[in-house]
C-alpha cells in the first residue's frame, strides 16, 4: 500500500471538519468527519462533481427523512423504508456514489424525530464534511493525473521490459515471473484508472484545446501498447513453451522481441524529448515486423511441428510491434508541430469521443 497525498489530505479534511463543527457547536461532529472521508476524490473534476451530486441527494434525503420523522418519529421500520426510497432515487438519478453518505444524513435526520432544527443541524454537518474535503483536495497537493500517469508508465515499462527480454530465454525463476507479471497487471489497471481521470478532465472541464487532446491521444496509445506487451507475455506463457521448437526458433523469437522492446523504449524516451532526433534513423520496425511474420509463414507452409502454437505467439508479437510503430509515429508528429500532426491525430480522436 502506498501512502500518498490522498491519505494525508483525508486526515487533514477530517480534522478540519471536526474543528469547524466544534467551533460552530454542531453535534455530533462525527457526521462531518464521515462526510469528509467519503468526499475525498482522486481528481478535481470528481471532487466538484461529487460535491454537486451530494448537495442534491443530501437535500432530497434530508427532506424525505424530515417528513418521515414528523409522521413516524424514529421508528426503525420507517427509517429502513426511507433508506430504500433514497437508494432507489439515487440510482434513478445516476448518482450511485452518493448513496452511502446520503443514507448517513437520512439516519441522522430521522434520529431527530422530525425536529427541523436538529435536521438542519445534521444536514449542515454533512455539508461541512463535504466542503472541507473539496477545499483540501483543491488547495493542498491537488491531484495531477497526467504527472502520475507519466511516472507510473515509466515504472510499468521497466517491469515489462525485463519480462519481455527474459521470457523467451526462460532465465527468470517461475515464481518470480508470476509475481512480476501480476505486479505488471496491477500497474496497468492503475494506469487505466489514471487515464480515465485525465479523459474526464478533458471532456468535462472544457479543456478541449488541441494541446490537451493530442496529449490524451498519445497517453491512450501508450496504455494500449503496454497492454499489447502484456498480451505477448501471456501468449508466450500459454503457448510458446508447449510448442515443439528448435534452438534457432528460440533465438529468432528472442531477438525480435528484444528489438520490439527496445523500439518501445525509444518511443517513450522520444516523447519525453530525451533522445536525439535521428536516434532511430535507419530503423524500420514495421518492415522488420513484417519480415518476421513473412519468414514464420514460410516455415508454417512447411508445417513443422508446433508451428500452430508458435503462430499465436508471433501474432501477439506482431500486434505489439504494430502498435509500437503507431505510437512512434504519433510522437514524431507531436514534436513536429500542430499543423503537421493534426491529420494523424484525428485518426485516434474518434475513439476518445470528445463532446
Amino acid at each position: 500500500m502506498v501512502f500518498g497525498a490522498r491519505v494525508w489530505k483525508t486526515g487533514i479534511a477530517v480534522a478540519l471538519a471536526l474543528y469547524i463543527s466544534a467551533w460552530l457547536n454542531f453535534t455530533p461532529p462525527v457526521i462531518a468527519a464521515v462526510a469528509a472521508i467519503f468526499a475525498m476524490q482522486p481528481s478535481i473534476y470528481r471532487s466538484w462533481r461529487y460535491f454537486l451530486e451530494q448537495l442534491q441527494t443530501n437535500i432530497l434525503g434530508a427532506a424525505l427523512a424530515l417528513l418521515a420523522g414528523m409522521f413516524f418519529s424514529n421508528n426503525v421500520i420507517a427509517i429502513g423504508i426511507v433508506c430504500i426510497l433514497v437508494i432507489i432515487i439515487c440510482l434513478r438519478m445516476g448518482m450511485e456514489e452518493t448513496i452511502g453518505l446520503t443514507l448517513v444524513t437520512v439516519v441522522a435526520v430521522m434520529e431527530a424525530s422530525g425536529e427541523w432544527q436538529f435536521a438542519v443541524n445534521r444536514f449542515l454537518l454533512s455539508l461541512i464534511g463535504i466542503g472541507c474535503a473539496f477545499l483540501i483536495n483543491v488547495l493542498f497537493f491537488p491531484p495531477k493525473p497526467r504527472e502520475q500517469f507519466a511516472a507510473q508508465i515509466e515504472t510499468a515499462f521497466g517491469k515489462m521490459s525485463l519480462l519481455l527480454r527474459t521470457v523467451i530465454s526462460n532465465e527468470m525463476k517461475e515464481t518470480v515471473f508470476r509475481e512480476e507479471k501480476e505486479s505488471l497487471q496491477g500497474a496497468l489497471n492503475s494506469l487505466a484508472g489514471k487515464y480515465k481521470l485525465m479523459e474526464e478532465e478533458v471532456k468535462k472541464l472544457k479543456r478541449n484545446r488541441f494541446s490537451h487532446i493530442r496529449h490524451l491521444v498519445i497517453y491512450k496509445q501508450k496504455l494500449l501498447v503496454m497492454n499489447k506487451g502484456l498480451e505477448v507475455l501471456e501468449a508466450v506463457d500459454e503457448h510458446y513453451f508447449q510448442a515443439t521448437r528448435t534452438p534457432q526458433i528460440d533465438v529468432y523469437f528472442d531477438e525480435h522481441l528484444e528489438k520490439l522492446s527496445k523500439y518501445h523504449e525509444h518511443a517513450l524516451l522520444k516523447f519525453d524529448d530525451k533522445l536525439k532526433a535521428d536516434s532511430n534513423e535507419g530503423v524500420d520496425i514495421e518492415a522488420e515486423n513484417e519480415l518476421f511474420m513473412t519468414r514464420l509463414i514460410e516455415r508454417y507452409n512447411e508445417r513443422p511441428a508446433g508451428m500452430l502454437r508458435l503462430s499465436v505467439v508471433a501474432a501477439a508479437m506482431y500486434d505489439y510491434g504494430y502498435q509500437v510503430a503507431r505510437l512512434d509515429k504519433l510522437v514524431e508528429h507531436y514534436h513536429r508541430g500542430e499543423t503537421e500532426e493534426k491529420e494523424p491525430f484525428d485518426l485516434l480522436l474518434k475513439s476518445i469521443r470528445l463532446k
